[in-house]
């Protein structure tokens, strides 16, 4: 399966959108595409996940490492448009008490 990524530059934050699946062929692009950005620490991160159809523990490792980079520069991780399967990867393991994870489009 292919991972479609498309990246916005916003005057305080990136917007990255993910459509696909994300599992441990296709996180590398992802991280191809964040790791840049977290380590320039001088924007937030907003990934938009609506249209990815599937996530695994892979994609997770990815956004706690995405997390911990941008904490160190003050700045913040969202995930967005997360659907209800995807959102409960989040719940289970813990991480949604850690970042920002929201079933809709809007950065809380």
């Amino acid at each position: 399966m292919n991972l479609n990524i498309e990246t916005v530059t916003h005057g305080t934050y990136y917007e990255v959108k993910v459509g696909g699946e994300l599992d441990v062929y296709t996180v590398p692009e992802l991280e191809d595409v964040l790791v840049p950005m977290r380590q320039e620490g001088t924007k937030d991160i907003h990934v938009n996940l609506e249209n990815v159809s599937y996530m695994d523990s892979t994609g997770l490792g990815l956004f706690v490492g995405t997390l911990k980079a941008l904490n160190q520069h003050d700045k913040q991780l969202y995930i967005l448009g997360v659907s209800d399967r995807i959102s409960r990867l989040f719940d289970i393991t813990g991480l949604k008490d850690l970042m920002h994870v929201n079933e809709g489009m809007e950065v809380e």
